[in-house]
Order: structure tokens, then sequence, then C-alpha cells
């Protein structure tokens, strides 16, 4: 174990989605304020796609989480998290009734529909918002999708009851690019993508790394280097850049170096295999989220929103360190359940974030909207 030895509190490069260690480079900055803002507007689908291994389902993880503690006010979320999509029709209605904690005795398909139309119009009445989450969408089959669009029907002349996140890979834009798939494509309202990191965005994701993970060193066991290599070796991916950081810090630890350098770095790119790894060409991040070539308006709006989702992850981080050791505790419980247990006990601890959460989330909401109005006038 290496954290003793770099003066860490724990691992910084777990392949976990960990709301803590989430980190606000651009694209994913974009892709979490898209997110958050379609569904407390309300608007319907919403898609997300990114390479493997660019913090898609970390932005989705994120985003429950900010919503979830938002609810913990006077705005109630039901959600449903499906992780492996590689069902049938009656087994995704099955699984969305189990995720929505919805109870219905009966097999028939209209039975379990109609209970879950229930559902969506009580938590509506409520207040509240239902959200609907479907990670590695691309392996969705266009059966099944076009049965989640029927979903979407469910809606009163005001709004949309069930809101639909699709996260995935590209491949997911191919296929909703298919014939049939035309009125599914239709209904999706916005859309963000992820894309690899530049070398300044990596050295600021590492850097933010070993700081939620307790490093308070004054030089980083990383110099710039050494940066310049594992983002060659990476290609920015930050799946890759946390294996490869972490057998670095193993591989450093073991040879008692505080600071790695490139004998290290090839040593673990050799182990991971990396030399020989082909990673994906580069995807520009696109939608109203990402783009700064509209005027002055849309770069104040960037500050806007920069400044509210600041806001945001830092009271997420702090509230999410009162409770770290839900995930060791519980390691059988759901990621929606991880998340509610640790919301409920920040909550208990501290009360007063809600109102800052609440706050940030509406500023988020607002100048993403305004963003979106000056845009369209332009």
């Amino acid at each position: 174990m290496y954290t003793t030895f770099y003066n860490l509190r724990e691992e910084p490069f777990r392949l976990t989605s960990d709301p803590r260690f989430f980190h606000l480079a651009e694209p994913h900055a974009a892709a979490l304020a898209t997110l958050v803002e379609a569904v407390m507007r309300r608007k319907g689908f919403v898609l997300m796609t990114g390479p493997i291994g660019t913090g898609k389902t970390t932005v989705v993880h994120t985003a429950l989480q900010i919503l979830t503690e938002r609810a913990a006010t006077n705005h109630p979320i039901s959600s449903a998290f499906i992780l492996n999509p590689t069902l049938s029709r009656e087994e995704f209605l099955e699984m969305l009734l189990s995720e929505f904690e919805i109870p219905c005795t009966s097999a028939s398909k209209p039975a379990r529909l109609a209970a879950l139309q229930r559902m969506l119009l009580e938590t509506q009445r409520k207040g509240g918002t239902s959200l609907l989450l479907v990670d590695e969408a691309h392996l969705l089959t266009p059966e099944l999708l076009e049965e989640i669009r029927l979903l979407s029907n469910a809606d009163t002349y005001q709004e949309k009851l069930l809101q639909i996140v699709l996260c995935g890979q590209p491949e997911l834009l191919a296929l909703l690019r298919k014939p049939e798939l035309r009125a599914l494509r239709q209904r999706v309202a916005s859309s963000c993508s992820l894309r690899p990191l530049s070398l300044p965005e990596v050295r600021a994701y590492i850097a933010e790394r070993l700081h939620s993970a307790g490093f308070r060193g004054t030089a980083s066991p990383f110099p710039t280097h050494v940066l310049e290599e594992i983002v060659r070796l990476t290609e920015g991916v930050p799946r890759l850049v946390n294996l490869l950081c972490d057998a670095c810090l193993t591989i450093g630890c073991k040879a008692r170096r505080p600071v790695i350098d490139r004998v290290i770095v090839e040593e673990a790119a050799s182990e991971l295999g990396l030399n020989q790894t082909l990673i994906e060409p580069e995807i520009q991040l696109k939608g109203a989220a990402s783009s700064n070539g509209n005027g002055g308006k849309e770069v104040a709006g960037d500050a806007v929103i920069g400044s509210a989702l600041d806001l945001l992850i830092h009271a997420m981080k702090k509230r999410r360190a009162l409770a770290p050791e839900v995930n060791e505790a519980r390691p059988d419980m759901s990621i929606k359940e991880q998340v509610a247990v640790a919301v409920t006990a920040a909550h208990e601890k501290d009360p007063g974030g809600d109102k800052v959460i609440e706050s940030a989330v509406d500023v988020l909401v607002q100048a993403m909207k305004l963003r979106r109005t000056s845009t369209m006038e332009l």
C-alpha cells in the first residue's frame, strides 16, 4: 500500500465513480451542467456520449448525487438507474419497477405500465421529479429504445413526467440515426459529449485527485515531464490516466522514490500494456454547454455556470466527506442506495448545506436557460 509513503489518506486513482473525486475539466463541467439543467427543467430526453473511459458514468453519478442532495429539501426525486441494458422489453419493465420501488403483483404489461403511470403522476403531484438513467445505452436494441420512447409519452399538458438520460459510447449516436428511430431522435431535447483531456487538464485532474485523497505536499509526485509522458501514453483518457498513475505510485513506493520519473512510467505502462493500446480518436465537445463562439453574453453565462458548478461540487464533496464509510461498509448496496444513504447522513450532520446546494442548482438552471435564450437570439 503506497498511501503512507506518499502521505495520502486513501488511494487517489481508484476506478470508481466516487463523486468526492469528481474533477470539473471543461468537458465534464459542460456535461454535468447539461444533465442537471435538463432534468430540473423536465425537458424529457437527454443524451451523453463519449469514448470509453472518458468519465461518462462519473458525470451521471455526480448529477444523481446533486439532484438527490437538492431533493433533501422540498424537491423529491424518484430515480431508476439501469446499469446493464441488455434486457428484453419485459425484463426492462420489470427492472424499471424494481428500481422505482413500485409494488405490482401482476406480471401483465398493462398492469405494470398502469402502476408506473400512477407513480409518475404522484411524484409530479408532490412537486418531485422522476428520473430514468440508462448507462451503456449504446447496447440498447432498437426495439428497447422504441419501448423507452413510448415510456416518454407519459406527460401532462405542462411537462414531461419522466426524465430520461441515455449515457453511452459514440455508437449510440449512430444507432439513433437509424430510420426506425427517427421518432426517438426528434425527442432529444439536450445532448453533450465527453472527450479525452488535454495536458493542462490532466495536470489539474491529477492534482485534484491527489488533493481529494489527502495529499498536502508542496511538490506533486508527478513532475511536468512525467505528466507529458502520461498524456502521451494515455492520450488523456481519464480511466487510463487513473490506471497508469496508480501503477506508477505502486512501483514508486516499492522503489522508495517520492518523485515519479520516466523509467517508472515506462515500467508501469509496460505492465498495463499501454504501449500497445489503441485509443479512440478525440471527440470534440458539442452542444450549447460547450461553445464560446457566440460573443460576450455566452462568455458571461459560462462564468456564472462555472461558479455555480464549482459551488455545487465543493458543497457536495464537503458533505460526501461526512459519510465516507458508506461505500466500504455496504458494498452490496446499489449506487442509488449508496447515494441516498450518504445524502441522509450528510444532511443530518450538515443541514445548512441543503440551502447552499439548492441555491447553486437554481442559479445553474437559470444561467443555462438564459444562455440558451441569448444564443437563439443571435
